[in-house]
């Protein structure tokens, strides 16, 4: 019998494969900092396709300007449109598609302030190697800083 379920992280694989080929976009990253609080905002232009880690914490997240397609196994499929307010629970990896130029900022209590070692505390390690089998000079994106 053929399988003929595929799982969300295989779709989201296939599609970070498929998006591989095309040119990157620059995607700007401000990081900023309070006591107990580390505050990331990152700049999507409109038309970006993009797929999200998968994050480790449950956050709050604030859309502040722009719309958004999103679909993760926690939202489903819906379209977030500034202003507008949402809680990441762990385990979301998202699929995102920006239909207009988006601000997303998320918020993690942290007392951390290098970026790299909050990345680490907040995100699940990113395995590569699905594309890395069809591209092997694929170089991985820088995530966590800008």
């Amino acid at each position: 019998m053929n399988e003929l379920l595929t799982s969300k992280d295989e779709i989201l694989d296939d599609l970070e494969v498929a998006l591989a080929h095309l040119p990157r976009v620059e995607l700007p990253v401000v990081h900023r900092f309070t006591p107990g609080m580390y505050i990331r905002e990152i700049s999507i232009p409109a038309g970006t396709m993009l797929t999200s880690m998968v994050h480790k914490t449950e956050h709050p997240f604030v859309l502040s300007q722009g719309r958004i397609k999103v679909t993760s196994d926690n939202e489903g499929s819906v379209i977030y449109e500034a202003p507008f307010t949402g809680i990441t629970q762990p385990g979301t990896r998202r699929a995102l598609h920006a239909e207009t130029d988006v601000i997303w900022t998320t918020f993690h209590a942290t007392d951390l302030t290098d970026v790299e070692a909050i990345c680490e505390e907040i995100l699940e390690p990113k395995d590569y190697s699905h594309i890395q089998q069809i591209d092997a000079d694929y170089k991985p994106p820088v995530l966590c800083h800008s």
